[in-house]
């Protein structure tokens, strides 16, 4: 059900001498406060208090202040249209939900009655208030729109006048809530509502009159009516600052859309903002807070005043900025002659009088937690300068506006180096195909040919039958060692592998892998094999398989590339760096120096997918710096060029109680 007509208007018809006023929503929350304190001063019988919020928001405010005249009272009635839990209920007083179509969702009502007074007050908002408030958060984001509503209505102390106006709202109350009859008619009954006059005479009124403190009334309006002029002051302050702000912020916005390059948007960052706060320098450069040195690379400089420009700025030393890296934020020295930060600090100090800078301002450039850069204001001129907190916050937002270019500018690098990596993933893409295209098709038709013949000629002479069996099951080996580096080289690359560290002797581990070396199947001599293994080396830490698969794969793809009369040394050494160096050295075919790094790429072939002269997929070095560095060891490659020879190192972390075991038997000797 909902109840179109206007409580305001029925009142004014019933009461035709009544004239409305216009009042401002602060007035009103002055005026209803001041009425509920009356309540709550007074030591009298038990008052009537129906209060109407127009929306359940509204009333969520004064929610506490009710529990309280709760206290006082069990004649309190609460009306509000519902937007999330306010129902209908009896818990502390009676709760009235109507509906949000209802004439009240536009009103506002506080009607008070006791035995010696009565207050009311009947409004309903204006509904040019409400068209033209609509706008104005986007005119005036700072201004209290809340309290600048208008409300048409009357306020009174009069009785009969509160009378009828209860007599109205609780009509309303009975619509809503009929089960609350008898209550209402107690309430009715004892305050004469509905009676052409008042239980009580004006003796009797103007006996208890005597009994009402009016202080907390007039206090209570005198502080709200101060609150209100001091918010419009504030507000009329902050509508200018938050221009002046958003002008210069819109200028740095503009030029980071029109510019990718940060050094233009950095430059003009730093002119707007020194123009703007009247700086005579203002720097902006790049810092993250591991640096120890940052270059001045964008300056805004007033006539007379010494540059900047291009010299190195030392952070390791400045104690404002290490402040700025444990604290998270900005630093503002108002005077850099009597403050203790730079008199106590030999390098600040040293600053201070050689740029003549007077007062002092940093405000670090975050990015989600990360210091990207700084803005730094100097002011070299007397009187030393105040730091406002509106210059603080507009200095702020401009370090947000700088950082947020330096990551668009950061993105623009990494989409570029992301372009590059998918360009490299499709030529892998093509190497993938090319390689197992001829990896699996030539095996595959030499292992049918075989059978073929096998099958299809019973009396082929024995020894053929056992040279078409070897060679079926050598390519299928080969195929099955294809498809194991490919499962291995992608179970490392996604994690899935479990490592299992053990302590190791890294001979027996290199006499595995040359055991795994001999078994290969080869039809050419492979080239003759040494160690030369450092005495008292340490135990290593590794896993012991992955270890050997590294040996056995690097040993391999040296044999490949040695002729028969080469040579191939495996080397092991303790370095500086508190690890294990293992060197697999060939005289073989060597690689291009720009080919060094490369070599470790997935499918990475040196004569092309089809043009090789060894088999292979491209896969084991790949396989071999994954395992290498799943136990955070390195791995890299040296050659002088082609037909130069070529090695390959690798690092393994020691066990910890194998070096100082291995220093206690030095110091012994």
């Amino acid at each position: 059900m909902s109840i179109s007509t206007s409580v305001l208007s029925d009142l004014l018809k019933s009461l035709a001498y009544l004239r409305p006023q216009l009042y401002f929503k602060a007035s009103l929350t002055a005026l209803s406060h001041a009425m509920e304190d009356q309540v709550l001063a007074a030591t009298l019988a038990q008052p009537l208090v129906i209060a109407s919020f127009q929306r359940e928001r509204f009333y969520r405010q004064e929610a506490h202040r009710y529990q309280r005249l709760a206290l006082r009272s069990n004649q309190i009635y609460v009306l509000a249209a519902p937007e999330t839990d306010f129902v209908n209920s009896s818990e502390y007083y009676e709760k009235i939900a109507f509906e949000p179509t209802d004439g009240l969702s536009h009103e506002w009502h506080l009607v008070v009655i006791a035995d010696n007074y009565a207050t009311c007050l009947v409004c309903r908002e204006s509904l040019g208030s409400i068209a033209k408030n609509k706008q104005l958060p986007e005119l005036s984001p700072n201004l209290d729109i809340d309290a600048a509503r208008r409300f048409e209505g009357v306020w009174t102390s009069e009785r009969g006048v509160s009378l009828k106006a209860a007599e109205l709202l609780l009509d309303r109350i009975l619509v809503y809530r009929p089960e609350l009859a008898s209550k209402i008619e107690e309430a009715r009954q004892r305050f004469g509502i509905g009676e052409p006059r008042s239980l009580f005479g004006e003796e009797q009124i103007n006996e208890y009159a005597c009994d009402i403190d009016t202080d907390p009334f007039v206090q209570r309006l005198v502080t709200y009516l101060q609150a209100s002029q001091y918010k419009l002051h504030k507000a009329y302050r902050s509508i200018a600052a938050q221009a002046r702000k958003e002008r210069l912020v819109n200028s740095i916005s503009t030029a980071i859309r029109r510019s990718l390059d940060p050094h233009e948007v950095l430059q003009v960052a730093a002119q707007e903002l020194g123009q703007h706060l009247e700086a005579c320098r203002c720097l902006i450069y790049r810092a993250q807070a591991t640096d120890s040195q940052a270059i001045i690379e964008h300056e805004f400089l007033n006539p007379g005043i010494l540059s900047l420009r291009g010299q190195t700025w030392e952070l390791e030393k400045n104690s404002l900025f290490q402040d700025i890296v444990q604290q998270g934020e900005g630093v503002c020295i108002s005077d850099t002659l009597n403050d203790p930060r730079v008199n106590n600090s030999p390098a600040l100090s040293l600053i201070a009088k050689k740029f003549a800078i007077r007062s002092w301002l940093m405000e670090p450039v975050f990015y989600q937690g990360r210091l990207l850069g700084i803005v730094e204001l100097h002011y070299c001129r007397m009187p030393p300068h105040e730091c406002q907190p509106g210059e603080l916050d507009l200095v702020e937002a401009i370090a947000t506006q700088v950082g947020a270019a330096l990551i668009q500018a950061e993105a623009y690098a990494n989409l570029e180096e992301l372009n590059q990596q998918l360009e490299a993933l499709d030529r892998t893409r093509s190497n993938l195909i090319a390689i197992t295209g001829h990896e699996l098709r030539t095996p595959l038709s030499t292992i049918q040919v075989c059978l073929e013949s096998l099958a299809s000629e019973p009396d082929m002479p024995l020894e053929l039958q056992q040279i078409m069996l070897n060679t079926a099951l050598s390519d299928s080996e080969r195929m099955r060692k294809l498809v194991q580096d490919f499962l291995t080289l992608s179970n490392l690359e996604s994690g899935r592998v479990e490592w299992h560290p053990e302590s190791l002797t890294l001979q027996e581990c290199i006499d595995l892998s040359l055991s795994r070396n001999r078994t290969r199947s080869s039809t050419e001599k492979p080239p003759k094999i040494k160690t030369e293994i450092a005495e008292n080396l340490p135990l290593v830490r590794a896993d012991g398989d992955w270890l050997v698969e590294v040996l056995a794969k690097l040993i391999d793809n040296a044999c490949k590339f040695t002729p028969p009369q080469g040579e191939i040394t495996i080397k092991a050494i303790y370095n500086s760096h508190q690890k294990v160096e293992v060197t697999v050295a060939d005289t073989g075919r060597g690689i291009e120096p720009n080919r060094l790094e490369v070599v470790f790429d997935r499918f990475y072939q040196e004569e092309g997918a089809l043009r090789r002269t060894t088999g292979g997929t491209g896969l084991g070095l790949a396989i071999c710096r994954q395992i290498v560095n799943g136990w955070g060891g390195e791995i890299w490659a040296e050659s002088t060029g082609k037909d130069q020879g070529s090695q390959f190192h690798f690092t393994i972390p020691i066990v910890q109680s194998s070096k100082e075991e291995k220093r206690t038997k030095v110091k012994s000797k």
